[in-house]
């Protein structure tokens, strides 16, 4: 496909009254010879005999891209930190290989989380007080869409049918809306039970805990609740995302969590599933805090989580003790739980690239030749196994998943390895479109009602209560809140 934008000019009607001598300059001399006057007809006539003339010698405009004044785009996105990102040193490969010979040069300008990115896009598309100027490229999540969507690139604008097959059919499906291509896949992850296998083995040599629970999320819960009473009040597991955990355990049990626009929670297999995290998260067990598992991975204030595979680039192989000395553990990955009678459903995780449409065309060219680098087999490949993420190229990713002995790093090694297991027998889900405020009720709410019931539980259980009676009240109490929960 041909990276280049022409003008073109499309004449309402035509000019039969132009003969083929007419564009010739002995027209002019015929309109001499017949002394035609200077009338507004007359004016008329050569002005438009002037434009037709000048755009039949290729008088148009073309924007082309060209090595020698090489076109720069700024980007913001959100794999790493500005001092250690495995994306900025695939952009500086790009920019050393194909950029070079494109005459394209994209530099970061940020390096954030998806969050801040987002505030910082609302911001900029405003114009509020203080706020940065647009990239020409940015990663985020599709729920951006709906505020910056006269902004977007139209990708399928400048992409044919062959650029679009090297992507993976799910993956690329994720990025239209309302049949416009507005993001395209870069590096998917997708979510695991990550384990402190060190201290479970602990708790396992203790009380014959075993990791064949881990599996089924009901015996998964039943660990939290065993380990939070033998270590004394500790949580042993962490849901980094209770909206997720509810779609993906909802589909897997073939009940989509959101029907037409809205939520389904009055299903009986909603409040199976709220109800099965809600008894270990109020009766202790499930971390219900701020924040993801990787700050109290730290400490070892908990041993597991249910989080996105990106988190390999923040899990620490050791913890940090009271009295400030490390002690080294072993990180172990295992595929996420279901419930009983429930179909694997892997969860497709990770933003997309968009593109600020600019009125300069070589922009727009500059922003397609990165994408179409970047979702290269081997360029692909390369960036996603050193970010510990799934590449978005359909044929890189069988290649990476069918072979995962042949990735150097041990920790992602392990991680792919897992990450097969799912791959083989899995159904990919990605996040409903247009479901933003969805998705912040439900996670916000969750958090906020079970962590406010946890509190209860241990107050009216001090004051003698008892324990069965109040934990199935305010399971109860917790799931009409959130049927009513706005944020």
């Amino acid at each position: 496909m041909a990276i280049s934008g022409r003008i073109r000019v499309n004449f309402p009607y035509s000019l039969p009254f132009f003969s083929k001598n007419t564009l010739s300059g002995g027209f002019f001399m015929s309109v001499v010879s017949k002394k035609f006057s200077a009338s507004l007809d007359s004016i008329l006539v050569l002005l438009l005999l002037c434009l037709v003339t000048a755009f039949s010698s290729g008088c148009g405009s073309k924007a082309s891209l060209d090595p020698a004044k090489p076109v720069t785009l700024t980007i913001w996105h959100v794999y790493g930190n500005q001092t250690n990102s495995p994306f900025n040193d695939t952009i500086e490969k790009f920019n050393a290989s194909e950029g070079k010979a494109q005459g394209v040069i994209v530099k970061v300008a940020s390096v954030s989380s998806s969050n801040v990115i987002d505030k910082a896009l609302f911001a900029s598309a405003k114009q509020e007080p203080g706020a940065v100027p647009l990239p020409d490229l940015f990663t985020a999540y599709p729920r951006v869409i709906p505020a910056m969507h006269d902004k977007l690139l139209h990708w399928d604008k400048y992409l044919d049918k062959e650029d679009l097959a090297v992507y993976q059919p799910e993956f690329l499906a994720e990025g239209y809306q309302d049949k416009e291509l507005l993001m395209l896949p870069v590096a998917k992850s997708t979510e695991l039970l990550f384990v402190n296998q060190t201290y479970f083995d602990r708790f396992a040599a203790a009380t014959g805990a075993s990791t064949d629970d881990f599996a089924d999320y009901d015996k998964l819960f039943a660990l939290c609740r065993k380990y939070y009473t033998w270590t004394g009040g500790k949580n042993m597991c962490q849901l980094d995302d209770f909206y997720n955990y509810y779609l993906t355990s909802m589909a897997s049990l073939g009940d989509p969590l959101i029907k037409d626009g809205k939520p389904d929670l009055a299903s009986s297999n909603f409040k199976r599933i709220f109800r099965a995290a809600a008894e270990p998260a109020i009766a202790g067990g499930l971390g219900i805090e701020k924040g993801y598992a990787a700050d109290a991975w730290k400490t070892a204030d908990l041993i597991s989580n249910v989080g996105s595979t990106a988190a390999i680039l923040y899990m620490r192989d050791y913890v940090t003790n009271p009295d400030n000395t490390r002690e080294t553990i072993v990180t172990n990955y295992y595929p996420c739980p279901v419930f009983s009678g429930g179909k694997v459903t892997l969860l497709q995780r990770g933003v997309g690239l968009f593109a600020i449409k600019s009125t300069d065309e070589r922009k727009n060219l500059g922003a397609v030749v990165f994408a179409k680098w970047l979702a290269q087999e081997n360029s692909n490949l390369n960036f996603a196994m050193q970010a510990g993420y799934l590449p978005t190229n359909k044929e890189a990713l069988p290649k990476l998943l069918n072979n995962p002995q042949d990735v150097h790093n041990f920790k992602y090694r392990k991680l792919y390895t897992c990450m097969q297991q799912v791959y083989k027998k899995g159904t990919w889900l990605h996040l409903p479109h247009k479901a933003a405020e969805i998705q912040q009720n439900l996670e916000y709410g969750s958090k906020n009602i079970l962590r406010a019931a946890h509190q209860q539980y241990l107050q009216e259980i001090a004051g003698g209560a008892n324990p069965q009676q109040t934990l199935d009240k305010l399971v109860e109490e917790s799931y009409q809140k959130l049927l009513n929960y706005k944020q």
